[in-house]
């Protein structure tokens, strides 16, 4: 039996805006039911988002398997969405993109990292809570509760 090519973390270029799309449109599609109507990363323009912010893309050959959407504010990394191909969820890649976001963090002087979700992905806030992050604030909207957390590094 052939080995697995290596798993490698990659930044995205412009040229990977639809493959950006389709695996944060897969990984997303399962909460459609739940919450009535497509997650906010399933409307996104991801030619204009790659632009605007930092993708890091988690590949196994040339299978983007995961991808971690991040912004550098002031005093925070700022984790916009994360992402993991349905078929690829359930084996630890989402911690490993958190603890990639937390290497991006200290590389930049940054102590502090944060995200928000949908209070009715209660298994995303459970594997956030795990990998340390708490709830700082839920607030209404679109008919469902936006759930903001953070995690310090300090």
């Amino acid at each position: 039996m052939a080995a697995l090519p290596p798993t490698a973390f990659r930044r995205a270029t412009p040229a990977d805006a639809a493959a950006v799309r389709d695996v944060t449109r897969a990984a997303y599609a399962p909460w459609v039911p739940l919450i009535g109507r497509e997650p906010m990363p399933m409307r996104v323009d991801y030619d204009a988002a790659i632009r605007q912010h930092r993708f890091d893309l988690f590949q196994r050959g040339p299978s983007i398997l995961a991808l971690i959407e991040t912004a550098l504010r002031d005093d925070h990394l700022w984790i916009e969405n994360v992402a993991v191909r349905p078929d690829q969820q359930g084996h630890g890649l989402g911690s490993r993109l958190l603890v990639h976001a937390e290497t991006l963090a200290r590389d930049a002087g940054r102590a502090e990292l944060r995200l928000l979700t949908n209070e009715a992905f209660g298994s995303n806030i459970a594997l956030y809570q795990r990998r340390g992050y708490v709830v700082t604030d839920r607030q209404p909207f679109m008919d469902g509760v936006t759930v903001f957390m953070t995690k310090s590094l300090k």
